[in-house]
């Protein structure tokens, strides 16, 4: 496939109605191949375009939110054709793109796709976080996700032909002014969430970049949405002094979670975390609001997913 081209898995794949997703033609946008910061960390990513009346309603056109997504989702077309993937049709890229337009109206919504997806489900976000071939991660201050994040959203930005696209990184000492407006929301989702928590773990010494500190100051709000790995611990960030960054930063941090993650007995760490996180933040004086999603119904994969559509 070209490196940029309209994405195939809109209205195609299955074949079957509730399979498939609709938009304008024109709006979503596939890039394969786009390079971070060092050219051999590359990841595909879908970008759907805002409606031009809602950017007239918001007079800015360079608002923006960047999707993470967990375990099992890919482009429409790959999804259809994998078993395992094929009954979660309804949360492919394209169909997540298409809700994530309905709820931030108006932003350039961007969904990176892991570098590896290992026997077709398990993402691996390598790019972002050092993590096994399951994809649990292993936490560093210093692997480069936000500089990778910062590099792979301008360069997608100039592929994409988006108005005013992020300058190139320089490693000036005087940075480029950001585009007027520029404005970044940050989700992710499941398995997603391992790249928020390495940009928490990195944001003491991101902040010592000119560069970098001014495209964090950009981020108004970071979501996590069940976040969930095969690992054993750091579902959650439960560092203080991680943690702290994180509250200073004055970003509007959101918990959005479900039964299915932190009420499972044979993983109790990951409601112990989440209750550490929040409580920590909390503590610290952080801008955190929770929810706890279908409390009242039994946990299960399919209330999971659905917090994409609920948050």
């Amino acid at each position: 496939m070209s490196s940029s081209s309209r994405s195939p898995g809109t209205g195609q794949g299955s074949g079957q109605g509730a399979g498939r997703a609709s938009s304008p033609p024109g709006r979503l946008l596939r890039l394969c191949g786009v390079p971070g910061y060092e050219q051999h960390r590359m990841n595909d990513v879908l970008l759907l375009r805002p409606e031009p009346r809602e950017i007239q309603a918001t007079h800015n056109e360079n608002a923006h939110v960047v999707f993470f997504p967990g375990d099992i989702q890919n482009f429409h077309q790959e999804m259809a054709m994998q078993p395992d993937a094929s009954p979660w049709l309804s949360f492919s890229l394209e169909r997540v793109a298409l809700s994530l337009g309905v709820r931030f109206p108006g932003r350039h919504v961007w969904l990176v796709r892991p570098s590896r997806l290992h026997l077709q489900k398990f993402s691996c976000y390598t790019n972002f976080v050092s993590c096994d071939m399951f994809g649990a991660p292993k936490h560093s201050p210093d692997y480069g996700a936000v500089r990778h994040l910062r590099a792979l959203l301008g360069h997608a930005m100039e592929r994409s032909a988006v108005a005013e696209p992020l300058p190139p990184l320089g490693g000036a000492s005087v940075p480029s002014p950001l585009p007027t407006g520029f404005s970044l929301i940050l989700v992710g989702f499941s398995k997603g969430c391992v790249v928020l928590n390495q940009m928490v773990h990195e944001l003491a010494s991101a902040r010592t970049d000119p560069e970098l500190r001014q495209f964090l100051d950009s981020i108004s709000d970071m979501y996590w949405l069940d976040g969930g790995h095969p690992g054993t611990g750091d579902t959650w960030v439960t560092d203080k002094q991680a943690l702290a960054e994180l509250a200073s930063s004055g970003v509007a941090v959101h918990a959005h979670v479900t039964p299915y993650e932190v009420r499972d007995p044979a993983r109790a760490w990951v409601g112990r975390e989440h209750r550490c996180f929040v409580k920590t933040l909390e503590e610290l004086g952080a801008r955190i609001t929770q929810k706890l999603h279908f409390e009242d119904e039994p946990a299960c994969i399919a209330n999971h997913f659905r917090v994409i559509e609920d948050f």
